[in-house]
């Protein structure tokens, strides 16, 4: 796919989507950020998806589709990978405080060389593994509620493991898990100390396959 029909592609596909409504600098930031992760993941493997209009779908469009849940404020993308729903939140979501957090070395590479490429300021890289993180707070002193609005993943391959890891983390935030088909039996396994508030259909333009976003958050 030519960078003209990429464009063209997630132009068509923004259009599709709520709370897309991105103006031509956010569109050439999104493109270029393509552009970076085609030339890295020549040699890192940083993903599977390697055809160009297949990433517009698959990882543009599909992050962005969740766009109309994401809170203001702070955001974790847990297990960011390639920055993966985090650097298109950030890019559509200038508002937003972003961390990308990796316990990957080669990625958290990536995403710094991502962050001065595109000048994306709202985006802070860290390695780390999720279950043992440990963010400190003004002056070194711990959050008292969970340092973010909202934390989201679509690395996790289950329900009570994302919940799990990310529970010293949480505090009043939601927990946001992107998946596939409809997770009932990972629903019907989760702990009495996770409130699930939502399960939403999302809806990718251009990829027919089901994507939902389960909304959770740790019962006080």
């Amino acid at each position: 796919m030519s960078s003209a029909s990429a464009a063209e592609s997630l132009r068509t596909g923004l259009a599709q989507l709520p709370l897309a409504d991105l103006d031509a600098g956010q569109v050439s930031r999104l493109l270029a950020y393509l552009d970076l992760l085609e030339q890295w993941n020549r040699a890192y493997n940083l993903t599977a998806v390697r055809q160009r209009a297949d990433m517009v779908t698959r990882h543009l469009l599909d992050s962005l589709a969740v766009l109309p849940w994401i809170p203001g404020g702070r955001l974790l993308d847990a297990g960011s990978g390639a920055g993966l729903p985090g650097v298109p939140l950030a890019i559509a979501r200038p508002d937003l405080d972003v961390t990308l957090l990796d316990s990957a070395g080669k990625k958290i590479r990536f995403l710094e060389h991502v962050r001065r490429e595109l000048g994306l300021r709202n985006a802070t890289p860290v390695q780390a593994r999720l279950e043992a993180w440990a963010p400190q707070g003004p002056n070194g002193t711990p959050f008292n509620r969970g340092p973010f609005d909202a934390i989201i993943s679509r690395a996790f391959a289950s329900l009570a493991a994302f919940a799990a890891a990310a529970r010293h983390l949480a505090g009043a935030a939601r927990l946001l898990a992107m998946k596939g088909r409809y997770p009932a039996s990972e629903l019907a396994e989760l702990p009495d100390w996770l409130r699930v508030e939502s399960v939403e259909r999302l809806a990718v333009p251009g990829l027919q396959e089901e994507r939902h976003l389960v909304i959770m958050s740790v019962s006080p």
